[in-house]
């Protein structure tokens, strides 16, 4: 095969060291995927190694370079996720996530887009009613539409703040636990309250949510009601039944936004039930007014490990769904 090396520019020695990471983890993770040999020559990047690999590198160079040339920070996760994009010829892509932060915790932590699918799926959620953004755990998939409703709300775009998920168990009954209803469905709202503290302070949020500004609840609470100038998240639908979801969406009222999330490779409801986020998935999807944004292990912003989880457990769904066709 074609021996290749191409040298490329950096704008300044802060760049470059931006770009090769601390000791050079950044540049060593990118010859350990493609198999090429980087090396700095002063101001320069040179790669050399296989025409086709060094044509990667370089795209997934000049990306990240540009990147760090902008102020972003370059760190591990960051080339891990430009190496996947150069695989697919994307690595240009990446440069989509420059752009200013969506939110700002209650610390003052600007929150950023860190992948391509989620600056796809808050895009969705500023300019659709209704967003269902769908995919693995790790992903940002509830966090970021928490984010985007507490700017919402700072912005008077919106009264009211509504979190809601399915009381439904994880392989555990909720009738053997001791309290009332709310004490026992609160383990569950967890994630959303956690959410909602990062962003606007305890007591910022404990004041909310004593004036019923914030309001966090089951989604059985939601029946009978009409939500209008609110923003309203529905978490983990894939634990929803057709029913329910139906009842969820219609609550719609005047000036409101809606977003619902979930992973369907993790529904709980018991055999038998039918997820009413696939379904109304399947039949919304071409509304207008409706986005329907699917975000893959790609995604994930965990640590790399869940990448690798999710990635097993989905090859091992689709070993078992190979296997069934054969023997059916």
């Amino acid at each position: 095969m074609d021996k290749s090396i191409r040298k490329i520019n950096a704008e300044s020695a802060d760049i470059l060291q931006k770009f090769l990471g601390t000791f050079d983890e950044n540049v060593n993770l990118i010859m350990q995927e493609l198999g090429v040999i980087v090396r700095v020559d002063g101001d320069k990047v040179v790669i050399s190694g296989a025409e086709d690999k060094v044509n990667c590198a370089t795209s997934v160079t000049e990306s990240l370079l540009e990147l760090a040339a902008k102020g972003e920070n370059i760190d591990r996760g960051r080339v891990a996720y430009c190496l996947e994009l150069a695989k697919e010829g994307k690595a240009r892509d990446i440069n989509k996530l420059s752009s200013g932060a969506i939110a700002i915790t209650s610390r003052g932590k600007p929150i950023k887009c860190k992948t391509v699918g989620q600056k796809t799926y808050v895009d969705a959620i500023r300019k659709t009613t209704v967003t269902f953004g769908i995919g693995p755990a790790g992903t940002g998939k509830t966090y970021l539409a928490v984010c985007l409703a507490v700017q919402a709300y700072k912005q008077k775009q919106v009264d009211k703040i509504i979190l809601t998920r399915p009381a439904v168990e994880a392989g555990e009954k909720l009738g053997f636990l001791p309290g009332d209803l709310q004490t026992k469905v609160d383990p569950y709202l967890r994630p959303l309250y956690d959410a909602l503290e990062e962003m606007l302070g305890t007591e910022t949020y404990l004041k909310l949510m004593e004036r019923g500004t914030i309001e966090v609840a089951p989604l059985a609470y939601m029946r009978g009601r009409t939500l209008s100038n609110a923003f309203i998240i529905l978490d983990e639908a894939q634990n929803t039944t057709r029913e329910q979801m139906k009842m969820f969406l219609t609550r719609l009222g005047d000036s409101s936004k809606m977003v619902v999330t979930g992973d369907v490779t993790q529904i709980d409801l018991p055999d038998g039930k039918k997820s009413g986020l696939e379904h109304s998935v399947a039949i919304l999807k071409d509304v207008d007014g409706i986005s329907v944004i699917y975000l893959t292990d790609k995604d994930v912003v965990r640590n790399p490990l869940v990448m690798s989880i999710v990635r097993a457990y989905e090859a091992d769904a689709s070993r078992r769904s190979n296997d069934k066709d054969k023997n059916e």
